[in-house]
């Protein structure tokens, strides 16, 4: 059997050498682009940092340990080889940005506990294999951006377009069916698809006012006979491009 690529060894020494301190003082642990294919068991006595990326490796499982990081605020997982999440994920309770997008996740493995997250305020799922989204994800009220990008999503919940702090949604070159239908020209003859007809019982008595005023004007419109449009005259051109002259001989050429 074909072993895989063996990846970067990562030593706490290495670990210890790649944190780095964040402008509000906050500590940084950097190992992206480090050729990692398994998660480094070593950093959990580092599980105090503020921060956290893994980004751009190799590594295949996030272990349930991960809930060690009890001070994570910042987790970018993105560009992994990423199958699934651990259900401990949603004890990262400090966590405000999460990114594992371009990966190779499913909605089947995707975890509920994710909507346990109440502080996330940036999400992307971009770039996976998400055929759905848990309506669960509506739990996330404090939620501002969310990255749904390149998946085979037919449809978003309204629990997680509706939610109350939302500003940004990317949900770009997904099969959704209303985009990949090709629109008709629209026929402005037919563009009111329903007309609501009321009683003038049923209108205050503002609107009333209103309504009868436009139909007098209407009236009004329908009532004034256009005059016949008059026929230009013009007494002194009797030729083209000159004044008359009692005598056509004086000013013809030749």
């Amino acid at each position: 059997k074909a072993k895989g690529p063996k990846g970067t060894k990562i030593t706490l020494k290495i670990a210890k050498n790649s944190i780095q301190i964040c402008t509000d003082g906050g500590r940084r642990l950097d190992l992206s682009r480090m050729g990692i294919t398994t998660f480094p068991k070593c950093i959990l006595k580092l599980a105090d940092v503020d921060e956290l990326d893994l980004s751009r490796n190799m590594i295949k499982k996030i272990p349930s340990s991960i809930e060690k990081f009890q001070n994570l605020r910042w987790l970018d997982l993105h560009s992994n080889q990423l199958e699934d999440l651990p259900k401990s994920i949603g004890k990262l309770q400090k966590l405000f940005y999460l990114n594992i997008c371009n990966n190779k996740l499913t909605t089947k493995n995707l975890p509920e506990e994710l909507n346990l997250l109440k502080n996330l305020r940036i999400l992307n799922l971009g770039l996976n294999h998400l055929d759905d989204i848990s309506t669960s994800l509506g739990a996330l009220k404090e939620l501002k951006e969310i990255g749904l990008f390149d998946n085979a999503l037919t449809s978003i919940p309204e629990s997680v377009t509706a939610l109350p702090k939302l500003k940004k949604l990317n949900a770009k070159r997904n099969p959704f069916p209303d985009l990949t239908k090709e629109e008709e020209p629209i026929d402005p003859i037919k563009r009111l698809e329903t007309l609501h007809l009321v009683q003038e019982k049923d209108l205050c008595p503002s609107c009333l006012k209103m309504c009868k005023g436009e139909r007098e004007k209407l009236n009004e419109l329908k009532s004034v006979t256009p005059s016949p449009a008059k026929k230009p005259s013009f007494p002194l051109l009797l030729t083209p491009n000159s004044s008359a002259m009692d005598n056509p001989e004086e000013w013809r050429v030749r």
